[in-house]
């Protein structure tokens, strides 16, 4: 990462398939990997560098990366002495997805209390292309280790890699409304609740910045409503926002 780029970014894959592959280590010494975190660590303290690899999440039978050959790498990294921060990278190209396989990979990868991104998802073309992606967004997102996912759709005239969202006339395919539905559901756009007896109004919300318009049928049309922005942060506890009215015009 440059300069120019020095904390722009909270995280990137700075060694792509180091548990299949040593390319860098048969060429500079067993330590390279270790030694490009400390370096890009030198370079922006903030950003995150990112262990990445396939197979860890898809495939059981591919031990290559398997979540405990994956631990022993992020192992063998810290015992060359780097010891800065670190992210686990999940590429996340599927076929038929074994949700179940995906959760415990997950659960084992997440005891290194270590950010965890899916990176590349996306779902080899099939009949059911869609249902997978579907369940396999809302598997990963369901889980508490999840902190992001990015989806593996870049279009090019030739086709995509594996999955495109739309066609060459960027009509919609399957799968990008699969994408918008869910991102619609985490943005909680059409969410409306009506406080209790005693002003309390309780829901469930996903990370973010949100917005929360307060309205009352009394208010005046000049302050029918009130926004409020807020921030949801992980949390492992259940939070409450307070909101207090000093004054509200009624008519």
């Amino acid at each position: 990462m440059g300069t120019k780029q020095q904390n722009k970014q909270q995280g990137q894959a700075e060694a792509e398939f180091k548990i299949h592959h040593n390319f860098f280590e048969s060429k500079l010494g067993e330590t390279a990997s270790s030694v490009f975190y400390g370096q890009a660590n030198q370079i922006d303290g903030k950003a995150i560098p990112f262990l990445n690899d396939y197979n860890t999440i898809e495939k059981k039978d591919d031990q290559t990366s398997s979540p405990p050959k994956y631990l022993a790498k992020i192992k063998e990294i810290r015992s060359q002495g780097y010891q800065g921060p670190l992210g686990i990278g999940l590429e996340g190209h599927f076929g038929a997805p074994d949700l179940a396989y995906v959760r415990t990979s997950i659960d084992l990868l997440a005891s290194t209390k270590l950010p965890i991104w899916v990176t590349e998802l996306d779902v080899s073309s099939q009949p059911n292309q869609a249902t997978y992606l579907d369940q396999i967004i809302r598997e990963v997102r369901g889980h508490p280790a999840i902190q992001g996912l990015l989806i593996w759709a870049a279009w090019s005239p030739q086709g995509c890699y594996r999955m495109c969202l739309t066609d060459n006339n960027f009509r919609n395919h399957p799968t990008v409304d699969v994408v918008d539905k869910i991102i619609k559901e985490l943005k909680h756009e059409d969410l409306i609740g009506t406080t209790d007896d005693e002003a309390h109004f309780e829901t469930s919300l996903y990370h973010g910045d949100y917005e929360a318009i307060i309205s009352h049928p009394a208010m005046t049309s000049s302050s029918s409503s009130v926004g409020i922005k807020f921030n949801v942060a992980p949390t492992t506890n259940q939070e409450t926002l307070d909101v207090k009215f000093s004054s509200i015009s009624f008519s």
